[in-house]
């Protein structure tokens, strides 16, 4: 255990502390403000204040950690060594910024609560953040410092015995589609149909003719193909269901088909589960909790996993909407024009609720990169954007933290804008489980 001394213990201190030491380096933490306990103390110690007691290890305590609410946070870029930092601290200090501020302003998404411009989704976009601003966006900063910080403590405490967490890959599938063209009401074939001769889209008009009579299989459905190459490659796949009520953003299968049902039913067979909350449940609290219901109705399990669709959340109030049903986990931290880490870390967290200053039982698992970023948004080849892949799982490998992918089943159908797509899947696996 290590003993921290802070002039004054705030729930953000505890929070960001426990983050760092307990979640990420796996060191037990413990607080104090008693100079006296402190001093007595003879196990690894440090302080965390303005002016250091002694020769201990020290750092420089910037303000955030101490204050409530929001405030204007002026941000001066600096480095450690070779690594992107800022809230820089004195000579005394015994590393050059306050790794806990710095940690706690990423983390918790202060920048997101401050005013800034949405894009046409209501989102809060990657150019905006100041990990994409000052180029450290594809970096996990908070994990790269945490173990550069721990390097120096073992000089401090050299006795001290220290654990090392491991890699972890998580593949994450959502199902906007779980079939272009089966098991649609006769309104959406028709007009599907019509819509597709209307605009000369032969191929389509031909594929939605042979798969309506059975004679292909509905190109979406590559179901099967994604629970093989779950158990080859061992993988943990979570699956996260769209089953909203249709609209020109949420084009899913009806929940009411028997057949979308009998899907769902047999992926929780083999994989893990979890809700995919539609395009406009992002401030309802009501829609957000009859498709909840709905899917834990289809299952007989309770919901305790969730992605956004569009990836669209607001701070704080998707969260607190999604904390009063009772969910347990978000996979939406991640951007859908850039990859990279939004919360500059690739270890799951608490979500710090800063409206009331407390730590959520919310779990953050925060992802790096996603089919649609690199196709729609990146304009990359499948061959570039295997590239991208490796250098992103390299940085979570390189501080063992927990490497997320986000996925579609159509990306694997080879049809339409995913033609040339459907072998990055399995490239993928391949690199993130080596």
């Amino acid at each position: 255990m290590i003993l921290v001394y802070t002039h004054k213990i705030t729930p953000r201190v505890r929070y960001i502390f426990k983050h760092i030491l307990t979640r990420t380096l796996l060191i037990s933490v413990d607080f104090t403000n008693k100079v006296e306990e402190f001093v007595a103390h003879n196990g690894p110690k440090l302080s965390y204040t303005k002016t250091p007691l002694g020769t201990e290890f020290f750092i420089k305590s910037n303000e955030l950690l101490f204050e409530q609410g929001l405030n204007d946070v002026e941000i001066m870029m600096n480095k450690w060594e070779d690594v992107p930092c800022f809230f820089a601290t004195n000579s005394k200090s015994s590393i050059p910024f306050d790794i806990f501020a710095a940690s706690f302003y990423l983390i918790t998404r202060y920048e997101e609560y401050l005013p800034h411009v949405k894009d046409i989704h209501g989102r809060f976009t990657a150019e905006q953040s100041l990990a994409f601003k000052k180029g450290f966006l594809e970096k996990p900063v908070v994990d790269i410092w945490a173990f550069k910080f721990v390097e120096l403590l073992k000089e401090k405490f050299p006795d001290y015995d220290y654990e090392k967490r491991t890699y972890n890959f998580i593949s994450t599938i959502d199902i906007d589609n779980a079939f272009a063209y089966k098991h649609k009401s006769l309104v959406r074939s028709v007009g599907g149909f019509f819509n597709d001769l209307f605009h000369f889209k032969l191929l389509n008009v031909w594929t939605r003719f042979v798969v309506t009579f059975n004679i292909k299989n509905d190109p979406f459905n590559t179901f099967a193909k994604l629970l093989r190459f779950k158990k080859d490659y061992n993988v943990k796949t979570i699956f996260f269901f769209l089953i909203g009520d249709y609209t020109t953003l949420d084009t899913n299968v009806s929940a009411s088909k028997e057949k979308y049902r009998l899907l769902i039913k047999e992926m929780v067979d083999y994989a893990k589960v979890g809700l995919h909350p539609s395009y406009f449940s992002m401030q309802n609290f009501a829609m957000l909790k009859k498709e909840k219901e709905r899917l834990e109705g289809i299952t007989n399990t309770p919901v305790k996993s969730s992605r956004q669709h569009y990836l669209r959340f607001s701070l704080p109030e998707t969260y607190q909407h999604l904390i009063d049903l009772e969910i347990e986990e978000d996979y939406s931290m991640g951007y859908a024009s850039n990859v990279g880490f939004r919360a500059s870390t690739c270890t799951p967290f608490y979500f710090y609720d800063l409206d009331f200053e407390i730590q959520t039982p919310l779990k953050i698992y925060p992802f790096a990169v996603m089919d649609t970023t690199l196709n729609d948004y990146m304009k990359l080849t499948p061959k570039q954007s295997l590239g991208r892949i490796r250098d992103l799982k390299n940085e979570v490998k390189a501080v063992n933290g927990t490497f997320i992918t986000l996925f579609h089943n159509e990306s694997l159908s080879d049809y339409l804008r995913w033609k040339g797509w459907k072998r990055l899947y399995e490239s993928m696996l391949k690199i993130a489980t080596s």
